[in-house]
């Protein structure tokens, strides 16, 4: 019982150094990669980038961020490695150890090891000549600016106490907390909370602009370009073929269908001494006006096809316009909407996955997106394919359910996994 609980132990502090490592590389290949990236594969300086002051603070905010996450790792490494070492001091309860796997581990922890120290060391310089003027910096770049933000640093510690540590998430950020508190340098720490506030309200304003751009920019561009080709090529070439009616067979026959109403309709109300009995020369003028009627309005429904189809794809040019030209505000708006759906309760993940999964890959979701590709299609002014629709409704909510449950095992699983378990307990009651 005792070796079986040694052996435990033993793996626990095995495993827990080596996330603890791993954590510690990929926050240093995350600063490699802005180097690349953003700085001509140099130093984060304001001198290797061409980027604004903002810009370069949320940078600086990045690599202060991923330094902290290092040192916290490498610290966590180093206190797992010594215990370790402590119980493989009796290497008699470990025979499933073999010199082999020993060799290969201790190669990669070298490897991933330079490599850190490569990074910090690159940073770490800089704050050795000259440490007063560290705190300066931080204070300018971080005052109006976007830091990594309060969430940011919460949602890396969560998601690796997820994998390394034994105790809750809760009692270490309570630790923390105090921590912080009891600190001594309280002035810097109420400064800091400032600070957080701040670049959290600039963060969330920027994200809520660049919304409102991607959301009424395309809009306008569509209305304002469905207009000048209406007027430019659509409508004149209208006006002067009025032959052309229907651009598709579905349009035709709900004319006909339309036009058959009403033929009946005046029958019907004839009999029922609802309007006095119509001649066939009267009854079919009045058909003719009505037929007349139905094809002005169909001939416009043709044009407004025609017409959104290119403003519809100049709505697309200027989204991706957009999205290209505005790779920053991306960044932000990513960090935003991570903060906001990791920072939810564990409940409202649960009801937002349920509530997404019923209504776009559950049992009634095929009448939804059956009236979605109608409604395209006629917007479109394009027939409407049965065989396409039945092939889409048949694949891509399946394509969608993968994505999320793929989703959920390898990012929400590994981040808040009392959030998945709240989900099965729901979708299963």
């Amino acid at each position: 019982m005792f070796n079986k609980i040694f052996r435990y132990t033993k793996r626990s502090l095995a495993r827990s150094a080596e996330n603890s490592l791993e954590s510690a590389y990929q926050a240093a290949l995350t600063i490699k990669n802005i180097e690349i990236e953003h700085f001509q594969n140099k130093k984060i300086t304001l001198q290797n980038g061409n980027h604004s002051e903002r810009v370069f603070a949320y940078f600086q905010g990045e690599l202060n961020s991923k330094l902290k996450a290092i040192d916290l790792k490498l610290t966590q490494f180093k206190t797992s490695q010594y215990f370790n070492n402590l119980f493989a001091s009796n290497k008699q309860n470990y025979p499933y150890e073999t010199n082999k796997n020993i060799t290969l581990s201790q190669s990669l922890i070298i490897e991933k090891l330079n490599f850190i120290d490569q990074i910090v060391n690159k940073y770490q310089q800089e704050s050795e000549i000259n440490p007063k003027t560290v705190p300066n910096l931080a204070k300018e770049t971080k005052n109006p600016i976007i830091d990594v933000p309060a969430g940011e640093d919460k949602k890396i510690k969560e998601t690796v106490s997820d994998k390394t540590s034994v105790l809750p998430r809760s009692f270490l950020r309570t630790l923390t907390k105090i921590k912080d508190e009891i600190n001594p340098d309280s002035t810097d720490t109420e400064e800091e909370l400032i600070n957080r506030f701040r670049r959290s309200k600039y963060k969330t304003a920027v994200s809520v602009k660049f919304l409102l751009f991607l959301i009424i920019i395309p809009i306008l561009v569509h209305n304002i370009s469905k207009i000048a080709i209406g007027r430019a090529f659509v409508d004149p070439y209208f006006a002067s073929h009025q032959d052309i009616v229907f651009i598709n067979q579905d349009l035709q026959e709900e004319a006909l269908n339309e036009l058959r109403i009403f033929e009946e309709n005046i029958q019907l109300k004839a009999m029922i001494g609802l309007m006095p009995n119509l001649s066939s020369q009267e009854k079919e003028t009045i058909i003719q006006e009505k037929a007349q009627e139905l094809a002005q309005d169909y001939r416009r429904q043709s044009a407004n096809g025609i017409k959104n189809i290119f403003s519809d794809i100049f709505a697309f040019i200027s989204f991706a316009i957009i999205l290209v030209s505005s790779r920053q505000e991306l960044q932000v708006l990513k960090s935003f909407l991570d903060e906001l759906i990791y920072g939810l309760s564990d409940s409202a993940k649960a009801f937002l996955i349920i509530l997404f999964t019923d209504i776009f890959v559950g049992f009634h979701s095929p009448h939804g997106w059956e009236i979605v590709l109608e409604s395209v299609a006629r917007h479109l002014g394009l027939a409407e394919n049965r065989d396409f629709n039945f092939l889409f409704i048949a694949t891509f909510p399946v394509i969608l359910d993968t994505v999320l449950k793929y989703w959920i095992f390898r990012y929400l699983n590994r981040i808040s996994p009392s959030a998945v378990a709240t989900y099965k307990n729901m979708n299963e009651s």
